[in-house]
Order: structure tokens, then C-alpha cells, then sequence
């Protein structure tokens, strides 16, 4: 898409060792200057939305994110200013990607949906989503608006990796993308087929890694935008069409960014607001919690090439907030009460792998019912997933579990590679709630612990609200605290404080789990009648 229009729309990652130098921008002036203009707060989202591409179609922005083996996969993310975002549905509907997203013989974790592209073609109304599975082939995605429905227009060959969508003001599609060795494909006039492919750029060894690739079309020059994981980006540049030839300028690299204890702010994509101005979002490792989307106004040279607005030579804890005209209506909060009622689950909601979709209901509250027999959470289906709000909050769950049955496992979970849990265990009869920690998977993500009951107390009734408190601040390990109450008004603290991981290689931050699974037979059940995320 050409950015000036009014409509806009191998290793995953290596450890790099620091560079030295710092990208030079036009410093805001601190502190009080600021302070009479309204402000936003970086993250913009202290939510896991990682790997961002950002489009502007008239008065809305939109936004995709990496999900990886979360079902359904690739959120919308919709905003009228820039600052303020909902989850308004997902690009991809069913990781149907082979069993393993089934957990069926084979696990999908860290797999799925990595980068990908989201972009906006003004001459048939349409919604793109593009992104390569498992190194294997690209699937493309089409739908008129974002909530759905969202059907898969084609599959290509190619592996578009880290892919980057343009759609040109001819209207003809492009891809950019790769690892090290950055290409462009054409598509077919319905974007269907590839119609040619070429490499335009190598990148230096002096520079060493490019990848995340987002296409642009501005005043009529085309740019690759690039990320250097995890500490730089970059752009190319050319004025001889999409194929290049590219030179390449330094955007950024190892700015101090917003978040403390947190990583340089890269991978995300250029937008263009209704008046004119520019911004970049990026995400910002910050784990235990994930990637969290961090804003920045841009500039332009007067030779064409972006330039970071900083405070204080580091990406800004705040800037002015964006000028853009009033927004039509207050978006959906990602936090607050849900009591699952409706037809269907709430966009904020994904399930770890695809669910099984007759074991699990919604209307009068959230039943789930045992649709593994398993002693392995990791190998559960249909444990439900929710981001976990930063830098700290607590999500509360009331649970009937009247249906349960003997050797049945349901809780809620702070689920990650490392895992803990708050839950009940159903057996001879009598029920206990629990807290188990020491869930662990390898760098293989094969299970090498399915946990350990380290405090317990016996429950009576068929009601039980359970408690997670997580500290997702980076930086250092946090702690993440469990508790329950038979009344919904006193909490009991159980089990000591589980230490949350926070290496980056699982990508994903840690989330918010429901789940129920069996260790004896199926057909047992839990309905959950509420489920609250709350912050300080």
C-alpha cells in the first residue's frame, strides 16, 4: 500500500552480543515541555502482542501480531488513535496446519504463527493476512472486515518468511521477505499464485541478521522495513521499483527503550495518520510477560529516510498523543470481567493448540469438559489462554465443579515452558484444591516435568474461586502467587510464590490458563461463571 493514501492500510532469533552506538534522532524536549500537551504512556499495550504490522484504513488503525500455537491464531488488534487498542478478532480461524496443532500425536509449541502481514487493498475492500507455516509453504487470508468471517484464499509454495505485503497504488501485490537474504515475490492480479521472485538485498556481515520484513510504498520510493533481532532496525530503500536495487540506512540500535528492565523496541511497522504525521510501533521484550507493543512518533530527512523521535537520547516513556480526530466510540478494554455469555468466546480469548470443539460451551458460563486423559498438562487440549495484563494483576476465577470426576485436574494456570498452577484434584470422591508447580519443558518443548503438588487443603461445596497473582515486570525472575476462597470474599494464600521464567526462546510471555483434563477416563466437567482480570 502506498503510505501517502488516505486508505493505508534457520533460527528464529540469535542472541547478539552488544553493540556499540546509539541511532541518532531529533530529541523531544523532557519533562515539562510535554506536560501541556494530553500524553500517552509507553507500552502503549503491556499485553504479548509481538512482531507487529500497522495499518491505517481511513479513520481506523489495525494491527496483527505473531500467536505462534495459540488457537485462533493472528489477532486483529483495532484502534482510532493509536494509543487505545481492542482485540477485534483473529486473521486465522484454526491452526489446520497438520495434527500436531491438534496435539494429536505431535505438539505445535513455538511453531505456527510467527511474523506475518496484515495489510489492506482499497480497489476490492478486502483484509489480507499472509504468513508462512513450519518453513513449509504461505497462507493467504481474506475477509471484509476484521471481526470475520476470514476464509484462506490460497496456499503458495515459497515460504514467505517474515513476510511484508505491499499493496502498490497499481494495485499489484508484492512480498517482501527473509532471513540475512531479503527477496520480493509479485503475486498473481488475485493473489492467488507468485509470479516471479527475486533476491534484492544481502545483508553486510557488519551488520549480521535482517529479518521481519514490512514493504512500503512512500512518495513513490519503496522501503523494506527491517528488524536486527534483538537490538536493531533498518531500512531499504529504493527509487528503481520493488525489485531494487535497495540501499540500506541504520534506524535504530541498542536504544534504551521504554520499559525498565526491558529490551530495545524493534519489529513492528510504519503508519501514517490522517493529518500526516508518522509513527512507529515496535514491541519491547519484556519478559516473564512477552513483547509489548511500545509507540513512537517518526521524521523524515529531507532525503527520505525515518528518523526515531527521542527523549533524552532512549525511545520516550511519553510523547504527545497522536493527533487524530475524536474517536467514534471507546474501545473494548483487553481487561475487566467476562461471564461468557453469548454465543461465542470473546476475541481475547485463545486456546493453547486447537480445542476440541465438542468438549467445551459458552452461554451460561464456560463449560469444559475432560477432553484428554492425560497426567501432562501440556498435552491437554483445550485449555484456554488469556494475556496476562502488566506490570502486575490478578485474574480471579469462580468455578463450579459439582461435574468433576474422579482423577480430573482443573484450574488455572500461569502457563509458560515453566508452569505452576492453582487448581482442584478430583479423587476417590473427595476434592482438594491444590497448587502444583514444576510443569516444565525442555528447549525441544518435550515435557521433562508434569508437576508437583506442593500444598493443598480439602474443599467442600461445588463453588471455589481461584486467585493468580503475577508480577510480569522484566528484568529478573518474578513471582507469581496463588490463592482460593469458598466465598468469593476471603482469599487463602496457598503454596509459596512460583518463580516466573524469563527467557526469550519460548517467545511467548506467560498467559492466563483455565483447563480440565483427565488422568483416569473422560467425561467429567467444570463451568467457570466468571473470570476477572483486574490491575493495582
Amino acid at each position: 500500500m502506498d503510505l501517502s493514501w488516505s486508505h493505508q492500510p534457520l533460527t528464529r532469533r540469535r542472541t547478539l552480543a552488544a553493540a556499540t552506538g546509539l541511532a541518532a534522532g531529533a530529541l523531544l524536549p523532557p519533562g515539562p515541555a510535554l506536560a501541556t500537551a494530553a500524553q500517552y504512556t509507553n507500552p502503549v499495550i503491556w499485553q504479548d502482542f509481538a512482531d507487529i504490522d500497522i495499518i491505517r484504513v481511513g479513520d481506523t488503525y489495525y494491527a496483527s501480531a505473531s500467536t505462534m500455537h495459540y488457537s485462533p491464531g493472528a489477532p486483529v488488534l483495532r484502534s482510532y488513535d493509536l494509543v487505545n487498542w481492542e482485540i477485534a478478532g483473529h486473521s486465522v480461524p484454526v491452526l489446520d496446519f497438520g495434527a500436531k496443532y491438534d496435539l494429536n500425536g505431535a505438539r505445535g509449541y513455538v511453531r505456527g504463527i510467527w511474523a506475518s502481514s496484515l495489510a489492506y487493498r482499497p480497489s476490492n475492500r478486502t483484509f489480507y493476512w499472509l504468513g508462512q507455516i513450519d518453513f513449509a509453504r504461505t497462507y493467504l487470508y481474506t475477509a471484509t472486515a476484521v471481526e470475520g468471517p476470514w476464509n484462506r484464499l490460497t496456499t503458495i509454495s515459497t515460504p514467505y518468511y517474515d513476510a511484508g505485503l505491499l499493496v502498490d497504488t497499481d494495485d499489484t501485490l508484492y512480498v517482501a521477505y527473509g532471513n540475512t537474504t531479503i527477496s520480493v515475490a509479485q503475486l498473481s492480479p488475485d493473489g492467488r499464485n507468485q509470479v516471479r521472485t527475486q533476491e534484492v538485498f544481502r545483508t553486510p556481515s557488519s551488520v549480521g541478521t535482517l529479518e521481519g520484513a514490512r514493504f512500503y510504498k512512500i512518495n513513490g520510493q519503496y522501503y523494506i522495513f527491517l528488524t536486527r533481532p534483538a537490538n536493531g532496525q533498518y531500512i531499504l530503500r529504493s527509487s528503481s521499483g520493488p525489485f531494487g536495487p535497495y540501499t540500506m540506512r541504520q534506524v535504530l540500535l541498542d536504544l534504551r527503550g521504554p520499559i525498565p528492565g526491558g529490551g530495545v523496541p524493534h519489529q513492528g511497522g510504519l503508519v501514517r495518520t490522517q493529518s500526516g504525521a508518522w509513527y512507529y510501533m515496535a514491541f519491547v521484550d519484556a519478559y516473564p510477560g512477552g513483547r509489548m507493543p511500545a509507540l513512537a512518533p517518526v521524521t523524515w530527512t529531507a532525503d527520505g529516510w525515518p528518523v526515531v523521535q527521542l527523549v533524552n537520547g532512549a525511545w520516550g516513556t511519553t510523547y504527545p498523543s497522536p493527533a487524530v480526530p475524536t474517536p467514534p466510540r471507546q474501545v473494548t478494554p483487553m481487561t475487566g470481567v467476562d461471564t461468557f455469555d453469548g454465543t461465542t468466546l470473546k476475541p481475547r480469548w485463545e486456546w493453547n493448540h486447537n480445542p476440541d470443539n465438542t468438549k467445551w460451551s459458552v452461554g451460561d458460563g464456560l463449560t469444559l469438559r475432560t477432553a484428554t486423559v492425560t497426567h501432562d498438562l501440556y498435552w491437554a487440549r483445550n485449555t484456554l489462554t488469556h494475556r496476562i495484563q502488566g506490570p502486575t494483576s490478578t485474574a480471579t476465577v469462580q468455578l463450579d465443579h459439582s461435574a468433576m470426576r474422579d482423577g480430573d485436574r482443573a484450574g488455572l494456570a500461569l502457563l509458560r515452558d515453566s508452569s505452576a498452577w492453582i487448581g482442584l484434584k478430583r479423587d476417590g470422591g473427595a476434592t482438594r484444591v491444590v497448587m502444583v508447580t514444576g510443569l516444565i519443558m525442555d528447549s525441544n518443548w518435550n515435557t521433562t516435568g508434569t508437576g508437583t503438588e506442593i500444598a493443598s487443603a480439602p474443599v467442600s461445596g461445588s463453588r471455589i474461586w481461584l486467585r493468580a497473582n503475577p508480577d510480569i515486570r522484566p528484568g529478573a525472575p518474578r513471582p507469581g502467587t496463588f490463592s482460593y476462597s469458598t466465598d468469593g470474599i476471603t482469599f487463602t494464600r496457598l503454596g509459596p510464590a512460583f518463580s516466573m521464567g524469563n527467557d526469550w526462546r519460548f517467545f511467548m510471555g506467560y498467559r492466563f490458563a483455565l483447563f480440565n483434563h483427565a488422568t483416569q477416563a473422560l467425561g467429567g466437567a467444570v463451568r467457570v461463571t466468571r473470570f476477572e482480570v483486574s490491575t493495582p
